[in-house]
Order: C-alpha cells, then sequence, then structure tokens
C-alpha cells in the first residue's frame, strides 16, 4: 500500500497541474486583452491622411510630417523639471497643467503632451527624450493645404474632445478629426485606419523588443483620396472678385448638381489652422465679429431671395393656369392692395406688362397681382395657399438639400400653419402676405438653395442634389447624387421662363452685363436690408442679388451672388456673375474694364456703418 501511495500522489499532482496549466492557457486567455497588459507598451503607428484633388485633379490638400512629445502619466518618473522645459522650450506651469489633465483622462493611456514639434525640434530630441521616463516622441502626419484658397470648402483638422471620443471609440485623446468641410463631411474616408505596435517591457519597465516578434503587430491603412467637384481656377477668381466685400458666390453645374465654386467671403488662408499656431489663430478669427470669416455665408447666410423669387412665383401661376404668357396688366408705377389701399412701389418704368417684360425689367405690380390671384383663386385661400407653398418647396427651398456638405440652414417657406400661429386672431389672406410676390416677407433663402434653384430652372423642371464630392478613390459616391429630382412644375412652362429671362440680358435690368459670345439668361434681385441700432429697426443699404445660368442652351452653370450691403443686384452681383460665367466658360476676360470696376469696390465703409454711429451700443 505505502509502495504504491507515492506514485498515486505522483499522478494526482500531474493531473491537477495539467488542469491548472489548461485552464490558464485555454479559459483565462479568452478574456485576456493585450491593450490591458501593463507589461506591454503600445505604440499606435497614425495612417496618412487621404488627399485631396479638385475636379481637374490639382492637388489641394496634403501631408506633411509632424512629430508629437507623448506622456504616459503612471510611468512618468523624478525628473529635472526646469532641464525637461529648457528642453521643450515650455514652463513649467505647462508642464504641471499637461499633466494633471492627462492623468484625469488616463494614467496608462498615452496622451499628447505636446504637439507639432518641428522638424529640428525633434531631431534634436529625439535622443534626449529617452532619459524622461514616461515621455517619448511619435511621428504622424500634419495637414498641409496646398492653396491659399476655400476655407470653407476644404475645412481644417483639430483635436479630438470628449464628445467625439464618446461617439466613436476609433478615438482617443490627442487624436485629430474633421472639423468643418471636406475634412468633416468625409472623416472616415479620409481618416484611415490606425496601426498598433506592441513593445514587451521587462519587470524594470524597460522596453526589450517587439511582443512575439511583432506578429501581432497591426499596420496602419491609409485614407482614401478625394476629387472634389470644385474648380479651383474659378473659386480663387470668385474670391478675388469678392474681396473687400462680404457675401457668397455659389456656382453648380446643372446636369449633374456638382459645385463648382463655393465661395464665402471674407475667408481666410486654410493653412492658418495649421500647426502650433492654430488656437491662436482660430481666436483671431472668431472674434472678429463684423466679418466673420469662419461662418459660410454660402450655406448659412439666410436672407430674402428678393426679385429671383419672381421666377417662382411666375411658374407656380402657369402651372395653375392663374396666367398665361399672353396674360397682361397696366402698370402704374405701383400696386394698391388692401382695405386700406397700401401701396408697393415698382421701378420698371410702367406701361402694359406680360411674362416677359415683367420679368426683364422686374415689375413688382405684375407679379403682386398674380400671386394675389393664384391664392384667392376658388375662395379657399388655405388650400390655395398650400398649394403654392407645396410648388416653390419641390425647388429645394424651405428644406436642407440633404447633400454633402456639413453644415447649411432650411431657410424659411411658410404654409398655412405658420400663418395661422402667425395671426392666430385675424384673418390672413393674399394681401396679408402680399411681400412674398417679390421675394420679400417672410420668405428666406440661402445662396446655395438659390443657385439650386437656378440650376432647375436651367434644367427645365429638374435638378441633382448639390454634391461637393466627385470621387473617392477605391469606393462609389452616393446614388443620391445621380438621381434627379422633379419639381412640380410642367417643362413647357419652363421655356416660356427661359425666354423671360434671356430677355433680361437683352432689353431688361441685365443688359449691360452681356458676355461677348455668350448667351445669358438671369434675374437681379435688390432686398432690403435692416438691423437693430439701440434696439431700433435700422434700414441700411441693401443687398446685391443676381441669379444666371448660361449658355442658354444645354447650360453648363448655375450661379447666384450676394454681395451684402451693394445697392442693386444688377450693379455688383450681376457684375460678378457674369465674370464667373466668362471665366468658367472661356477661362478668359474679356470685360476688363467691368472687371476693374468690380476688383477696385470696396465695401468696408458700408458694414462699419452700424459700429461708427453714434447711437450704435456695441452691446446691442
Amino acid at each position: 500500500m505505502r509502495k504504491s501511495l507515492f506514485p498515486i500522489i505522483v499522478f494526482a499532482a500531474g493531473i491537477i497541474f495539467i488542469i491548472r496549466l489548461f485552464y490558464l492557457q485555454i479559459y483565462s486567455s479568452e478574456n485576456y486583452d493585450i491593450y490591458e497588459d501593463n507589461a506591454i507598451r503600445k505604440v499606435f503607428s497614425y495612417p496618412k491622411r487621404g488627399y485631396v484633388y479638385d475636379r481637374n485633379n490639382i492637388l489641394l490638400v496634403s501631408n506633411q510630417p509632424s512629430y508629437d512629445v507623448m506622456i504616459i502619466p503612471r510611468e512618468v518618473k523624478e525628473i529635472d523639471t526646469l532641464e525637461f522645459c529648457s528642453l521643450l522650450k515650455i514652463s513649467k506651469e505647462y508642464l504641471i497643467d499637461k499633466y494633471i489633465k492627462t492623468s484625469k483622462y488616463s494614467t496608462r493611456i498615452p496622451s499628447v503632451f505636446l504637439a507639432h514639434l518641428s522638424k529640428e525640434d525633434y531631431g534634436y530630441l529625439s535622443e534626449k527624450i529617452r532619459k524622461y521616463k514616461g515621455f517619448y516622441i511619435q511621428k504622424r502626419n500634419l495637414r498641409e493645404y496646398n492653396t491659399r484658397i476655400g476655407a470653407n470648402v476644404l475645412g481644417y483638422v483639430a483635436e479630438v474632445n470628449r464628445k467625439n471620443i464618446l461617439n466613436d471609440d476609433y478615438y482617443i485623446k490627442g487624436d485629430i478629426i474633421g472639423k468643418q468641410g471636406v475634412e468633416k463631411s468625409y472623416e472616415k474616408y479620409l481618416r484611415g485606419i490606425k496601426g498598433t505596435e506592441f513593445i514587451q517591457k521587462d519587470r524594470f519597465n524597460r522596453d526589450i523588443g517587439k511582443y512575439k516578434d511583432g506578429v501581432l503587430d497591426i499596420p496602419s491603412i491609409s485614407g482614401k483620396d478625394l476629387t472634389i467637384t470644385i474648380d479651383s481656377k474659378l473659386q480663387e477668381y470668385g474670391e478675388i472678385l469678392m474681396k473687400n466685400k462680404k457675401g457668397a458666390i455659389v456656382a453648380i453645374e446643372p446636369n449633374s448638381g456638382e459645385i463648382l465654386s463655393l465661395v464665402s467671403s471674407p475667408s481666410y488662408n486654410p493653412n492658418l489652422l495649421v500647426g502650433r499656431e492654430r488656437s491662436k489663430n482660430y481666436f483671431e478669427l472668431y472674434k472678429d465679429s463684423i466679418y466673420r470669416p469662419l461662418i459660410d455665408k454660402s450655406l448659412l447666410s439666410m436672407f430674402p431671395p428678393g426679385s429671383p423669387f419672381k421666377i417662382l412665383v411666375g411658374l407656380t401661376a402657369l402651372q395653375e393656369e392663374i396666367i398665361t404668357e399672353k396674360s397682361t396688366i397696366y402698370c402704374k408705377g405701383y400696386y394698391i392692395y388692401g382695405k386700406e389701399k397700401r401701396k408697393i412701389n415698382c421701378h420698371c418704368g410702367g406701361g402694359y406688362r406680360n411674362i416677359y417684360n415683367a420679368i426683364s425689367l422686374s415689375c413688382n405690380s405684375y407679379f403682386a397681382d398674380t400671386y394675389r390671384k393664384t391664392i384667392n383663386s376658388q375662395n379657399n385661400t388655405k388650400e390655395n395657399f398650400d398649394n403654392w407653398s407645396n410648388h416653390i418647396k419641390s425647388f429645394g427651398l424651405g428644406n436642407y438639400l440633404n447633400n454633402d456638405l456639413p453644415i447649411g440652414k432650411k431657410g424659411v417657406i411658410p404654409d398655412s400653419e405658420y400663418y395661422d400661429r402667425w395671426y392666430p386672431d385675424f384673418k390672413w389672406g393674399a394681401t396679408t402676405t402680399i411681400s412674398n410676390s417679390i421675394g420679400q416677407g417672410e420668405i428666406l433663402t440661402t445662396p446655395i438653395q438659390l443657385a439650386n434653384m437656378t440650376a432647375a430652372v436651367a434644367n427645365e423642371g429638374y435638378y441633382y442634389i448639390p454634391h461637393i464630392i466627385k470621387k473617392i478613390d477605391g469606393d462609389t459616391i452616393d446614388v443620391r447624387f445621380k438621381t434627379p429630382i422633379k419639381t412640380s412644375i410642367d417643362g413647357t412652362h419652363f421655356k416660356t421662363m427661359n425666354k423671360a429671362l434671356y430677355r433680361v440680358f437683352k432689353s431688361g435690368t441685365g443688359k449691360l452685363l452681356n458676355v461677348p459670345g455668350i448667351e445669358i439668361c438671369g434675374k437681379s434681385g435688390t432686398v432690403e436690408n435692416f438691423t437693430k441700432i439701440n434696439g431700433i429697426k435700422t434700414q441700411l443699404s441693401d443687398h446685391s442679388i443676381f441669379i444666371a445660368y448660361a449658355p442658354k442652351e444645354n447650360p453648363t452653370i448655375a450661379i447666384s451672388v450676394l454681395v451684402e450691403n451693394a445697392g442693386y443686384g444688377s450693379v455688383w452681383a450681376g457684375r460678378i456673375a457674369s465674370l464667373m460665367i466668362e471665366k468658367y466658360i472661356n477661362d478668359n476676360i474679356s470685360l476688363k474694364k467691368m472687371e476693374k470696376i468690380v476688383l477696385n469696390k470696396n465695401l468696408e465703409k458700408e458694414y462699419l456703418k452700424p459700429y461708427l454711429s453714434k447711437s450704435f451700443n456695441i452691446n446691442e
């Protein structure tokens, strides 16, 4: 018995050892997370961010090497702070503050301690940094904008915030993310996929080589290159024309919905928001409350569209058989409406007006009368108004356009419920809302909506969602950008409107804006402009607006131009529209005199008027 006891004990111990080993290697390893292993240092390798090209394959955005000093708070040991701060050219206060903030985020996950070292600083620090435990240098790519234009289009990148990290587990503190423009809209394509290198440490916390010879290392995958629809030469020209002016230019290719230019003025050099000076420069741009260069006026500025809106008032009336192309009224130079005999002034010169000369000479009386008849037909005001409103909305007004731009506003196209709320104790009607007939009143649009409306007219009844993406390397663009959207107006009525808009340049308000060899259709607009000074409604110089498309047959460009506080639409916005059309179609400018007038126009005094007023309160 005693002789057999010892082998039994040895055998039992062996079985127990095997079972325990099996448990540790099979079952326990299922819960093993290499990212939680303190004996392994994780080094992320950041992929190259995708490049951005314009529609003609001109490189707009690339990368440049950048180096960040990283910190792992739990690994930081006692250091000579004076020497360390001198080495990194930082203050002791910065060192303490950054250490506290990164420790609060995580003591074991690397965070950016000092971003964007220069190549010179990197070469000097790469060896010396080794003596400071818990710190190391990590290479990454910094954005480089190979242009000085299109800041609102391209956007910029910046460090992620807490919300970004919570919404997407791809990001950790110190990562960068697209914040505006294409950088934001197509972030998931541009950013690529991070790689990870696992470094084994010994019991003294020293690196001893790659974990498992690098078998588990994950290589980074570069972001996808993008080709955007912008014509950078046209964009640059638009920004030059808008120098010393506030406003926007939006140009669209009608037969595709591709955005050719998206000018917001004033703008800024996109390289200002790159590197160590980014925060300082951003603050300088942000605090400019007069010109607001960070606000994309092409997408966010809402304003009454003025006379270009008469195009839709006329088309709706033609569709509903309220008028025909032969219908006429006599304009006395004003239009009287309502029981109180109110007056809408008209500057068309007076006389008999039909749809053709009412558009070309911008007759307020004709469209006020047309609108009134449309809303009052068959004595069903609310139903008629909602029908009218739906026709207008079919052109993309009063709604977000469902495009690929990261920001935008829907504007305002009222319906009967809107006015029921506005006038709860009052029976409203056509005369109550008659300012809508001339694009004033409660109507609000954005420049991109007006350009899209113009594209729909140019296409004789349909449009494509305006978009900024043309091609994604190795991928396809969203099918919604290739699907035409029909308006509620029959095609035959657009032929009538096309003739009317062509007359604007032949004998109407745009007769001084013709471009040799190019047949243009368009419409001028002058919009009243009010602001509050010390709580008092004060009228400033009118906004200048112009929409156009060309050539008349098979149009290749549709454009809207807004120049704030510039006066008549045909004077400033109209000139810019003609110059932009010639630049795009002919790639040169023959209208040198017109160009010189526009380039020399400085509206700074107009924009400073409210601030120079003795009654103006800066806190208003």
